[in-house]
């Protein structure tokens, strides 16, 4: 969250995971495409908590291991889910099937594309922009793959870095 998007770190991701597989991380029966529903994670892939959870302040319980999925898991055990098929993203669909094949989880973190307080990149100037502006390591647009180290210094990186405060 700090090295890419400039927000929070309790603030989390929204899970992307392959469709026949999301009956493994959530409780969930409809298919989620859009990211527009929200579905508690299985109880198997929560942490054991301490019996007063519920009674700690907002901040303590915001930066308690929750998941195995941190990162997705919000304060109430909900993710806002995103299905992924492969009639409707053979790509995606593909790259989580791999990731799969690689480390058994058929699931990765999706946000948004642009930093907290800009605009979603709308082109791939922005997307080269957001990409060297942040500590991306690499940049995908269509087949072409963007090594940050390959990639010449970018001038306006610290000042764009500053503009944004934490809330």
């Amino acid at each position: 969250n700090l090295k890419i998007k400039y927000r929070e770190n309790f603030r989390p991701f929204a899970p992307a995971v392959l469709a026949d597989d999301c009956d493994m991380f959530f409780h969930m029966q409809q298919a989620s495409p859009y990211m527009l529903f929200v579905a508690p994670i299985l109880e198997k892939r929560r942490c054991e908590l301490p019996e007063n959870y519920f009674e700690m302040d907002l901040m303590t319980r915001l930066y308690q291991e929750r998941s195995k999925v941190q990162s997705i898991t919000h304060l109430d055990f909900s993710a806002r889910v995103q299905t992924v098929h492969r009639e409707t993203n053979p790509r995606f669909y593909q790259l989580i099937e791999d990731f799969k094949a690689l480390t058994g989880d058929s699931l990765l973190i999706n946000t948004s594309f642009n930093v907290r307080g800009e605009p979603i990149v709308c082109s791939p100037y922005d997307a080269y922009r957001c990409f060297m502006s942040t500590e991306m390591d690499l940049l995908v647009i269509n087949d072409f793959v963007f090594k940050k180290e390959a990639q010449p210094d970018w001038e306006n990186k610290e000042k764009w870095m500053q503009q944004f405060k934490l809330d």
